[in-house]
């Protein structure tokens, strides 16, 4: 038999051992429907058998990775006696299924075989072969990222909603699966320390997880590495528990301490296997933070809701994240010029697809893997009923913080607690999860006014807040037509914190669009200047950047007189700090990655200590 072709038992054997989603009414059947999650479009739980002779379909090469490469193109070629325009392929890791990873299925009289797992990617097979429902030929190419398994290739017919199995294809593997991959730097709990995560195949008991590490040129050392991983029983809801589960590896963090300022470091990831061999990673390289305070030049990047692509044109369903690549190209081609990088939730809209979160940290690895990419939580990784978040919404696809909290790390005191501060030279930055309570009195307020409180100004002059949903300022459609142009109960206990010590920027997601206001406080604008701001901090200049890479969002037709510049298109900020008195505001479109706003702020140390409209410290007449 070729190996392109299955016997039907086998067939039979594979389709068993999926599962069904039917009764967790996950699926959507929307179409042409903006933040749709692709995957989510395939009834996968529908799928019936359909064999033909003379179909077939093949993947080559068989191996992948020969000369190190985490991803590689694979040719498919397939062929189908009776085809038609809604025909698709889909790519399947494991390869082959086992019926032990299928969820529990509660209704006895549901029909088999099925499918319990939904492909990574799919395609459809006339994607670049204009002429296939007449010859029934084709070729695909699909990029293809190490995923800790092999892979395999289903032709369907009968479209998405009601998917017929072909054919399946031959299976294609990376040479080494389990391998270190996707490194992914964040700030420790103090300055001098920098962690490390990556996602390998290798359990503690198969292999001893660390990182090799030191200054440029200079001895390296060994620090050892933490390992954590989940269950679907981690998982909250379908699809996250039903067909978009996916095994997720193991997921380490090391932890490098005593750092040198502005030192450059080189770094890989390793595994010593039981016979005292090692399994390591591509070199890469950082430049660790500057002491709190130091006056050199210092580069922040933040966005929001960027979201992955796929750029061999898989999953594009309504055009799921069409601005995703852009956005991380930009950064990747001005990676020299920047030093830490925000991204401020919303970060892959997985929804429950777990596969999808390899495939953002491959998409991002250039970057995560040079400079701190630091997160905040959104409402697409965190949300689900009955679980404590804020929003009693299903937008996590059963998530429920775990995915996120998981795969990156955040220096927070507890990371199902997603607020955090952290120092960066000159910046500090207060970062909020607006997943939980932040209201007056809740855990979450004390922690801000804590965070802005502890900012010693003199030393790092420049204070940031940022947070995923509008809690200042946005003249989003739906916040417009809500009356109060933010989201609901957002302002209302922070801004007084925001005056009382006097925060630069914040700087918020969730609207898919760019905006930016006045120095504002109280709904009013408290200076008039539009291009540079000097002297004393008269009130806090609201920033929406959720245009990373999601659908956009429009604008209200009401224009407040509070907002200055608006841009429907996708783009991030670049914060550039010249010293103790010089910061640079930089919106670009990323697009071009050229600069369509921005501003200046100068200004003394003395400006920071006046007296304002409630932020003014106590007095007394005493001598």
């Amino acid at each position: 038999m070729e190996s392109s072709k299955l016997s039907l038992s086998l067939i039979i054997v594979l389709l068993t051992a999926f599962g069904s989603s039917l009764a967790s009414g996950h699926i959507n059947f929307k179409t042409n429907t903006a933040g749709v999650q692709p995957l989510s479009q395939i009834a996968i739980e529908k799928t019936t058998l359909a064999l033909h002779n003379s179909a077939s379909i093949k993947a080559y090469p068989l191996v992948l990775g020969l000369k190190g490469e985490d991803t590689q193109q694979v040719s498919v070629d397939l062929e189908y006696p009776e085809p038609s325009e809604d025909d698709w392929v889909g790519v399947f890791s494991p390869a082959k299924f086992n019926s032990s990873n299928c969820y529990p299925v509660k209704d006895p009289e549901e029909q088999t075989p099925y499918i319990c797992t939904a492909p990574i990617k799919y395609k459809y097979a006339n994607f670049s072969n204009s002429g296939y429902a007449r010859t029934g030929k084709a070729s695909l190419s699909f990029q293809l990222i190490n995923q800790r398994a092999d892979y395999s290739f289903a032709l369907f017919t009968g479209g998405l909603s009601n998917p017929k199995l072909v054919a399946v294809s031959n299976s294609v593997t990376f040479l080494n699966p389990k391998a270190p991959l996707y490194p992914r730097l964040a700030q420790g709990k103090s300055w001098d320390e920098m962690t490390v995560t990556w996602t390998s195949g290798y359990n503690i008991d198969e292999a001893i997880p660390f990182v090799e590490w030191g200054l440029k040129g200079h001895r390296q050392r060994h620090s050892p590495a933490g390992t954590l991983t989940f269950t679907r029983n981690s998982m909250c809801g379908s699809p996250a528990r039903t067909v978009g589960w996916r095994d997720p590896g193991f997921i380490h963090t090391s932890f490098l301490k005593d750092l040198w300022p502005n030192a450059k470091y080189t770094y890989k990831m390793g595994h010593q296997l039981p016979n005292g061999s090692y399994v390591w990673s591509k070199m890469y390289s950082f430049k660790s933070s500057p002491y709190p305070g130091q006056d050199s030049l210092q580069r922040v990047i933040i966005f929001g809701d960027m979201g992955k692509a796929e750029r061999d044109g898989s999953n594009e369903y309504s055009n799921y994240q069409p601005g995703s690549l852009n956005t991380t190209d930009q950064l990747i081609s001005d990676l020299e010029n920047i030093d830490i990088v925000f991204h401020i939730g919303d970060i892959t809209y997985a929804n429950g697809y777990i596969s999808q979160w390899d495939q953002f940290t491959s998409q991002v690895e250039p970057i995560s893997s040079t400079v701190p990419y630091m997160i905040a939580s959104g409402n697409h990784e965190r949300d689900w009923p009955g679980t404590g978040s804020f929003y009693d919404v299903m937008d996590s696809g059963g998530e429920c913080g775990v995915l996120a909290e998981t795969m990156f790390y955040v220096p927070a005191e507890n990371r199902a607690k997603f607020w955090y501060s952290t120092n960066y030279g000159m910046f500090h930055f207060c970062i909020a999860d607006t997943e939980h309570d932040w209201r007056e009195g809740s855990e979450q307020y004390a922690f801000i006014e804590h965070c802005l409180a502890s900012a010693d100004r003199q030393k790092q002059p420049w204070l940031i807040f940022a947070a995923h949903r509008v809690l200042g300022y946005s003249s989003d459609k739906w916040y417009g037509l809500e009356g109060s142009f933010e989201e609901p109960m957002g302002r209302e206990s922070l801004q007084r914190l925001w005056q009382k010590y006097k925060v630069d920027i914040a700087f918020f997601g969730h609207v898919h669009n760019y905006e930016r206001t006045c120095p504002i406080y109280q709904n009013q604008c408290v200076n008039l200047e539009k291009s540079h701001y000097s002297g004393t901090v008269n009130g806090t200049i609201h920033v929406v950047v959720g245009g990373g890479g999601s659908h956009l969002s429009e604008f209200s037709e009401i224009t407040p007189t509070w907002s200055l510049y608006k841009d429907y298109d996708f783009g991030f900020v670049k914060l550039t700090a010249f010293n103790h008195s010089s910061l640079l505001f930089e919106y670009k479109k990323s697009s071009d990655g050229k600069v369509y706003d921005s501003f200046t702020i100068s200004r003394d140390y003395r400006d920071v200590l006046a007296c304002v409209h409630d932020g003014c410290e106590a007095t007394t007449l005493a001598s």
